[in-house]
């Protein structure tokens, strides 16, 4: 079963407000956490698009290696 309450922001900063300090840190660390995920998701994508891409050259390459593989595979 599956619950959902639309709070609008001064709610919800209302009900944060008056968390016990104990249950506050525990949504700080999970907060935390959250934006840690995103900030390596990010850096990975940043990594990836940044990277060496292969020339013309090399796709020949690899493309003609591929169909001599193909071809000793099927002989």
């Amino acid at each position: 079963m599956q619950l959902q309450i639309d709070i609008e922001f001064k709610q919800l900063l209302q009900i944060v407000k008056d968390l016990p300090s104990g249950k506050l840190k525990q949504l700080q660390l999970e907060i935390a956490k959250g934006v840690k995920a995103d900030k390596q998701k990010s850096d990975l994508e940043k990594l990836l698009l940044n990277g060496p891409t292969a020339t013309q050259k090399q796709l020949k390459i690899i493309d003609n290696n591929r169909k001599e593989i193909n071809q000793w595979r099927t002989s």
